[in-house]
């Protein structure tokens, strides 16, 4: 998948769900998530043997859109991690997105080296905590930033106070801390596009959906989330299609520049 069909499927979407859970099936999750309209998943190094979710992923459902997070781009820490952990070690970027991940994530900014490698190859959504390293990322060659952990650094309130002129230029992911009750908020602020793990779900569902692996149930759950997302989307942005309009389309109508060559 290229990288305009990879950015234009996750704003279709609205919504990336962190996939964190070895409890769950991937596929099972995935086949879930498109039931309740959502068409990408990003799965964490958290999880156990991420590599073969992500290829097996890739297998069932190659229009899938697969992101890979939690990834380390500095050399010296992904190698003493990789030692001490020699049973489960952290792939790098290259592993990633030669396993098939149509968008990589990191908690942290990427390298230089990693947009010079990777830019234009697939979507590169470095993690942000700042304006400064927000600003530099996106100059690098960024298609979006996320913002981690949003919650902490302030939730809609930053993005709203951002908002001139960076957010209305740049597409910020919040991550972290997302729930029912501030989706509005954010997209009030200009967000686009949100991130968010199965805590989003009440911890009473979600221990039935892991108890008996209710496929159908965490499906019901993530169309709840979809439905107000696309509900307060198009409240933000009359006459904005996301189901259908193009990425050209929707650069225009909310000003947002993605880094991509059209």
């Amino acid at each position: 998948m290229d990288i305009k069909s990879t950015m234009e499927k996750l704003l279709r979407d609205g919504f990336i769900l962190v996939f964190n859970q070895d409890k769950l099936d991937v596929v099972d999750t995935a086949q879930a998530l498109m039931k309740a309209g959502i068409h990408n998943m990003e799965i964490t190094c958290r999880i156990q043997k991420l590599l073969e979710k992500v290829r097996r992923l890739k297998e069932e459902f190659p229009r899938f859109c697969v992101g890979v997070a939690s990834l380390i781009d500095f050399a010296p820490v992904l190698n003493i991690y990789n030692r001490q952990y020699s049973d489960d070690p952290l792939p790098t970027l290259e592993e990633a997105v030669e396993a098939g991940a149509d968008y990589i994530v990191s908690a942290a900014n990427f390298s230089d080296e990693a947009y010079k490698k990777f830019s234009g190859r697939v979507v590169l959504i470095p993690g942000c905590g700042t304006v400064t390293e927000i600003l530099e990322q996106y100059s690098k060659g960024a298609n979006s930033c996320k913002l981690f952990p949003a919650k902490q650094i302030g939730g809609p309130a930053y993005i709203k106070a951002i908002d001139t002129p960076i957010h209305k230029i740049i597409s910020i992911i919040p991550t972290g801390g997302t729930d029912l009750e501030n989706i509005p908020d954010y997209i009030s602020a200009g967000v686009l596009v949100l991130g968010g793990s199965f805590s989003i779900i009440t911890r009473e569902i979600f221990k039935k959906i892991i108890d008996e692996q209710d496929y159908q149930l965490l499906s019901n759950q993530m169309k709840i989330v979809k439905t107000l997302i696309d509900e307060y989307r198009a409240k933000k942005y009359q006459g904005l299609d996301f189901k259908s309009d193009s990425l050209d389309q929707i650069c225009r109508a909310t000003g947002r520049n993605f880094n991509i060559r059209r």
